[in-house]
């Protein structure tokens, strides 16, 4: 409803506060009748005023105020300063010879800005949020009955454990009165025997008195006496004396032994929800030019430098920046190195496949770290915890397997799954492995044209064996893998041309393109900016593919 036309609620004027509106300011935004517009105009000659009919109110832009100049409106746009500008500004030192466009020129651009990030805050952050809200309230909920059956069995532990105590202590009970009633029948027996006794002894007194008191001298000399026989007195029995020990009670035993409470750890990935948001577009920041004939593998030692590898002896750093090239090693065998990773220290290791072993680079200086008999590694990467992962094949490449290493020793082997069948596959095929936030160990298999992803202690968690469409509709063929900060899983797909991304359950997240030709190593940086190098291209390109 217009409120300067509704009966029930007219809109007054802001100055006299009696008459009914019928003009507005755009400039001071205030409402004014018709008689008050000529007392508005000159109460502030410094402005200029935009009085115009209430009902096409704010039909003039507004003009924001100049920072520099707190009396001037900006109707200009600085395109070298990126910034709105008043006429005093223009003429001022400050922006000679910059380039200007009316404010109003971007205008519609900056609506349509402020529009998309308001649909995007809309449509997407905020539904999001209301997930998370939801999910929160989920977890509460969830939390109070897992806390109230956890009462629960804590009580009926207890129930059980009160119920068992009254079993023992009636079985003790029964125990007690049975060794009781044997030791009391005893007794009995033997107090019948002794008043049997004390029976016969009464009999020879009262024969004895009767015969004294008696004249009868035959009776006196025929009186034969049992006092020896009485003189013997009977075996004494005591009873066994029967105690009760009670168990000393422990309290941290006792505790222990009833029950503790225990709390399952979050792993790094369920501190984030996952998000709805668009990502951007993938962009290349920079390309590294090698000299490389092929160029297999990358590997971060910072932000700003890079280690490669290809199809020689030789491993080279790199300015990412600059491209310069800064440092240049050679195996020590004279092989090329297979694959190339960077230590938690910072350290360079390689794997020689056709040497046995795996090596390190410190100061200029190349050491053996392990030797294999009857193994040749291929992929390796450095975990979280310092640790190598190695992925090797036996000698006639008829089995694989993934070994862990703390230094130089063998800490962990992973070879097959639940049912004893092999994790991966056979042959000479390239495989490369990381690890991933979660501790998931990650390895792309090319012999199977899948990724296989087990967890820290090498239970299957999934296999990946690719997406349709493919960018090129053409095999899947996985070759350098590695993962960022959220736990997503990126590895080369090389017969596409492209970089596939998967999150840590195996779910297709997307593609990156970015113009790439043959694709095979990849690393990321800590900024999750993608490292990835081109094979026949010489070249490794600095991709940016999130916010």
């Amino acid at each position: 409803m217009d409120p300067s036309t509704s009966a029930q609620d007219v809109l007054r004027c802001d100055l006299c506060e009696t008459a009914v509106v019928h003009m507005h300011c755009d400039t001071c935004l205030v409402n004014l009748c018709t008689a008050c517009v000529g007392k508005h105009m000159i109460s502030d000659e410094s402005k200029e005023h935009k009085v115009v009919k209430y009902q096409v109110k704010k039909s003039t832009p507004l003009y924001p105020g100049c920072t520099t100049h707190s009396k001037e409106r900006c109707e200009m746009y600085c395109k070298q300063c990126v910034m709105p500008v008043c006429n005093t500004c223009i003429a001022s030192d400050q922006h000679l010879g910059h380039k200007f466009i009316t404010i109003l020129q971007i205008l519609d651009e900056q609506k349509n800005k402020i529009s998309k990030e308001n649909i995007e805050l809309r449509e997407t952050i905020y539904p999001t949020y209301q997930d998370i809200a939801s999910d929160v309230q989920n977890r509460m909920s969830q939390l109070e009955k897992e806390y109230g059956d956890l009462s629960t069995a804590i009580t009926k532990h207890g129930e059980d454990w009160h119920r068992e105590i009254d079993k023992l202590v009636k079985k003790l009970k029964a125990e007690a009165d049975e060794m009781k009633n044997t030791q009391l029948r005893t007794l009995q027996t033997h107090l019948n025997e002794i008043k049997k006794t004390m029976s016969d002894i009464k009999d020879e007194i009262d024969a004895v008195n009767a015969t004294i008191n008696s004249n009868d001298l035959s009776k006196l000399f025929g009186v034969k006496f049992n006092v020896d026989r009485y003189k013997t007195l009977p075996e004494k029995i005591v009873p066994a004396s029967l105690k009760f020990m009670p168990g000393k009670i422990q309290e941290k035993e006792f505790h222990d032994m009833y029950g503790i409470l225990t709390i399952s750890s979050l792993t790094s990935d369920e501190h984030y929800y996952s998000t709805k948001f668009s990502p951007p577009e993938p962009e290349t920041v920079t390309t590294i030019d090698t000299e490389y004939e092929d160029l297999l593998n990358v590997a971060c030692l910072s932000d700003e430098e890079i280690w490669t590898s290809g199809g020689d002896s030789s491993m080279k750093l790199y300015s990412i920046n600059q491209g310069s090239l800064l440092k240049l090693i050679k195996t020590k065998s004279g092989n090329w190195p297979f694959d190339i990773a960077v230590t938690k220290t910072g350290d360079l290791v390689y794997t020689d496949y056709d040497d046995r072993t795996v090596n390190i680079v410190k100061k200029k200086k190349i050491k053996e770290l392990i030797r294999l008999q009857n193994w040749r590694p291929r992929g390796i990467c450095s975990t979280f915890s310092g640790d190598l992962l190695v992925i090797m094949y036996s000698d006639y490449a008829n089995q694989t397997k993934v070994v862990r290493y703390s230094g130089s020793t063998e800490s962990q082997t992973i070879q097959f799954d639940d049912k004893g069948k092999p994790l991966y596959s056979f042959g000479l095929y390239d495989r490369y492995i990381t690890e991933n936030r979660n501790l998931d160990i990650c390895v792309s298999d090319d012999g199977a044209k899948m990724v296989v992803v087990v967890n820290q202690a090498g239970k299957l968690r999934f296999r990946y064996t690719g997406h349709t469409p493919a960018p090129k509709n053409k095999p899947f063929r996985p070759l350098g893998i590695t993962t960022d900060s959220q736990s997503r899983i990126l590895t080369a797909d090389y017969y596409n041309d492209c970089v596939l991304i998967i999150d840590q359950d195996g779910q297709f997240l997307r593609y990156i393109d970015c113009g790439l030709s043959r694709p095979w190593g990849l690393c990321t940086d800590t900024n999750d900016n993608l490292f990835v190098a081109q094979f026949n291209h010489k070249q490794v390109k600095k991709i940016k593919y999130l916010k």
